[in-house]
């Protein structure tokens, strides 16, 4: 399924997992980083990689070519972002449908290094003074940052941005900002951002990667979803031709002032970057096979397993790679939505899981890929298992009376089935678990003591959805459950899922690699439950899941933090807000065999639009030089 991200960063695909970290040496957060000193990168746990002098990241080609046309179709996004349309070109909004990558558009303060798990080194900035209280934050800007019509990108630019974002901001922005209490420009190249305490001390992570926006532009322009005026960026690239829903072209800045900065050398390689957007999936694999599209994800099992058999890939034109995944914490899952009363029982969500046959749909739909996903927190340490740890009973037990017995024993997994489609010891259990929650059967459907049935729609936006989850939708009106598929259109999808109007919706997402409070507030949190727009789609509002996201923030050492992300996952697997479905351990990559990439793939992170490029030779062999 395609994929969502939950962190709209301008490197918003540098994430990464706790089990790669194991050659740092956990201690205090910014232990290794004096105050009152500046330096050029920041790291939560342990020293950074890369010393000052740095010229590179060791995963880019510095000597790669420039040039050419990626056209492609991305398989990740954040914010307001969609991959079927676009309707305003502001992706910093809580509304609207914006393109894919805009976030390319805008440089920020520092950016992640895709080897390192939590590290960020400096772009727009060039070091960081940390205050004694370690509230305060102090950048040096770069004097030659320039927005692309040539003016200075300075410290007031940097303020504004993160005071607009704050206040008006989706909140994938707005939630992390909560506890900064201002953003002050000392002078045109001094920047300094003061937080009330109550911030994590890795919620620094996050903001400094966000968007630096032109102060000029957004007083001049609304900043809001109405804007189809290509905004003034600063970085790499900037919008060039597009067609409003249909296709969108990024330029490469030849003149970029940041090119030939240690962060950027040997990346943002291709001259143009060109986005369409399909309402079908059919019509973007035809686009692929004639060579429209150049690089795509494939998210279908059926047409990976049985649909590459075209001219262009039997003559060798068109290649298919598997790609390890990063092993970052990822969630594909189905929200059960509890601001919808029926749902609120936790034995109702319970009830809806255990109608669902992977073993069935593995081998009927996903051609025996895909594993069965158990965890929140899926491809990482943070995934919790067997009895809890003395230390994790030490934060549960705390919260005894607000949590659901199981989180205290084995970790709730998803049982499997016999693979009929129809495992009738499973939804007997599940008809008894309705019976137990006060729902009757009546004739073909449960009801509750008002006679009222028990419904529950899943909400989808593409045809395939519809196919995968008619089995689930089946076996739940098997046991009474008045159950149905609407498919709707993009933006009403869009719409729909950021007012939080629907009964079930599916999504997947990635964290970071060292997950902050921030992060997860935007997921679990009660604060983030009516804020239109979140990521916490199935409306958990739980004192007991905010106490153990709180643990995670203040967690001092990757140990402490690894205890609290287990303890999490253990509750909300209890709790059932989510229902887990299924993971891929690769990226299913397909690509026209004209691109060059790093021998080695980064551990955090697969941006192909930024670390591949153009290779002329083999261009030429296929017929597309």
């Amino acid at each position: 399924m395609r994929q969502q991200t939950m962190l709209p960063r301008r490197n918003f695909l540098a994430l990464g997992a706790a089990a790669a970290a194991t050659s740092l040496v956990p201690g205090k957060v910014f232990a290794a980083i004096p105050t009152g000193v500046k330096v050029h990168g920041l790291s939560a746990f342990g020293d950074l990689k890369y010393k000052p002098d740095f010229t590179h990241f060791d995963y880019v080609n510095v000597d790669a070519p420039q040039g050419g046309t990626f056209n492609f179709l991305p398989p990740n996004w954040g914010s307001n972002q969609t991959p079927l349309t676009f309707s305003t070109l502001n992706s910093f909004v809580p509304k609207g449908d914006s393109p894919q990558r805009m976030e390319m558009c805008f440089d920020s303060l520092m950016v992640r290094a895709l080897d390192e798990p939590d590290a960020v080194y400096g772009l727009v900035a060039d070091g960081v003074t940390i205050s004694d209280d370690r509230n305060g934050f102090t950048f040096s800007l770069r004097p030659q940052a320039r927005f692309h019509d040539g003016t200075p990108l300075t410290a007031e630019d940097a303020a504004f941005s993160f005071k607009l974002l704050k206040d008006r901001g989706h909140p994938d922005y707005s939630l992390p900002l909560t506890h900064l209490n201002d953003a002050v420009a000392v002078d045109a190249h001094t920047l300094q951002l003061k937080f009330s305490g109550k911030q994590t001390s890795r919620t620094i992570l996050n903001v400094v990667q966000f968007p630096i926006l032109s102060k000029a532009f957004y007083t001049a322009n609304p900043f809001d979803s109405s804007q189809m005026n290509p905004p003034l960026g600063s970085s790499a690239y900037k919008v060039g031709r597009w067609s409003a829903g249909t296709w969108i072209e990024y330029e490469r800045v030849p003149d970029y002032w940041g090119n030939d900065l240690p962060v950027n050398r040997g990346q943002n390689n291709f001259g143009r970057i060109r986005i369409e957007f399909y309402q079908d999936r059919n019509a973007a694999f035809e686009a692929f096979k004639k060579g429209e599209i150049l690089y795509k994800e494939e998210f279908i099992s059926r047409v990976w397993a049985t649909q590459y058999n075209f001219p262009a890939f039997t003559s060798g034109k068109v290649v298919k790679h598997e790609f390890p995944a990063e092993t970052v914490p990822s969630m594909q899952a189905t929200a059960v939505n509890q601001r919808r009363a029926q749902f609120q029982d936790p034995r109702v969500r319970q009830a809806i899981a255990l109608c669902f046959d992977f073993e069935w749909t593995r081998r009927n739909f996903f051609y025996g890929s895909y594993e069965r996903s158990q965890s929140c927190f899926e491809k990482s340490d943070f995934r919790a298992a067997g009895t809890p740890s003395p230390e994790e009973l030490a934060l549960l037990e705390p919260l005894l009376d607000k949590l659901p017995p199981e989180a205290f024993g084995e970790a709730v997994t998803q049982p499997a089935s016999d693979g009929s489609g129809r495992d009738r010891k499973q939804l007997g259990k599940a008809a008894k678990l309705l019976a137990e929650a006060g729902w009757k059967r009546s004739g073909d459907f449960v009801v509750n003591d008002k006679g009222g049935r028990l419904p529950a729609e899943f909400l989808v936006d593409d045809e395939t959805f519809v196919q995968v989850y008619s089995p689930w939708v089946a076996n739940m009106k098997a046991i009474g459950i008045d159950a149905s598929i609407r498919l709707v259109d993009s933006a009403q999808y869009q719409l729909r899922q950021s007012t939080f109007d629907f009964d079930l919706i599916s999504a997947a997402f990635s964290f970071s690699a060292t997950p902050t409070r921030d992060d997860l507030e935007i997921f679990f949190h009660s604060r983030s439950a009516a804020i239109s727009g979140s990521r916490n789609l199935p409306g958990i509002a739980s004192p007991a899941i905010d106490a153990l996201i709180d643990a995670v923030g203040a967690a001092k050492d990757r140990e402490s933090l690894t205890v609290a992300m287990r303890a999490l996952d253990r509750v909300l697997r209890a709790r059932r807000d989510w229902i887990p479905s299924w993971y891929l351990a690769n990226h299913r990559s397909a690509y026209w065999d004209m691109f060059g990439f790093p021998e080695q793939k980064p551990d955090f992170g697969f941006p192909v639009e930024s670390l591949w490029w153009f290779d002329k030779g083999k261009a030429a062999k296929i017929g597309k030089a």
